[in-house]
């Protein structure tokens, strides 16, 4: 399986609306601090908007509702991991991809047979507090040879002048949330990724 390079991450249907439509492939819809009929509205409206224009959804932690809406595809952190039914996202059909920030984390996940692994923090990050350091582009090396052919997501405080950097490091997909979300110019930001992964995306 191979992932886009550019991997956006947004927290509702609205920036999918407004982002995916300029060519945004692979997109994760991130919701915190909604009740699940809410979650479950969004889902539909991104799922909608990403078949429209061929871009891979991915929801982050609710996979139940994922699984109850149809979507192919969801990404877990190690807390949701150790709840999440494997069996039933397995039956469904659904692609996994988990996040994980140290070695024991990725022995974790490997067991769990993913569809992709992410590795993060690789730069300071403003988007959450985190017990774990940067992990730096050279872990990203470290990581690849660890899970083999298995697509690796870089995370972690990048902005497209740092891509060159994960991705030469054995990054297959650079995840991105503030550089686009928190920018003035969100539109002209996607777009700039957009070009800087093109190299990338052959």
């Amino acid at each position: 399986m191979r992932l886009d390079p550019f991997y956006l991450i947004v927290d509702s249907a609205e920036w999918i609306a407004r982002l995916v439509p300029l060519g945004v492939k692979l997109v994760q819809l991130r919701i915190k601090n909604k009740t699940a009929a809410e979650i479950r509205v969004e889902i539909r409206i991104a799922k909608a908007i990403c078949a429209a224009y061929g871009s891979q959804l991915i929801v982050n932690d609710y996979w139940q509702l994922a699984i109850e809406e149809g979507c192919d595809f969801i990404h877990l952190g190690q807390e949701d991991l150790e709840v999440a039914d494997l069996g039933a996202i397995r039956a469904a059909g659904q692609k996994l991809g988990l996040s994980t920030h140290d070695s024991a984390e990725l022995e974790t996940a490997m067991a769990a047979k993913p569809d992709y692994i992410a590795l993060g923090p690789i730069y300071p990050t403003i988007l959450k507090q985190m017990k774990w350091s940067p992990q730096g582009p050279e872990r990203l090396r470290i990581w690849k040879e660890r899970i083999g052919d298995l697509p690796l997501v870089a995370i972690g405080g990048l902005n497209v002048d740092r891509l060159d950097g994960v991705l030469s490091h054995g990054a297959d997909s650079a995840a991105v949330v503030t550089d686009i979300t928190l920018n003035a110019d969100p539109e002209t930001r996607t777009r700039q990724w957009l070009a800087a992964t093109a190299a990338w995306r052959q």
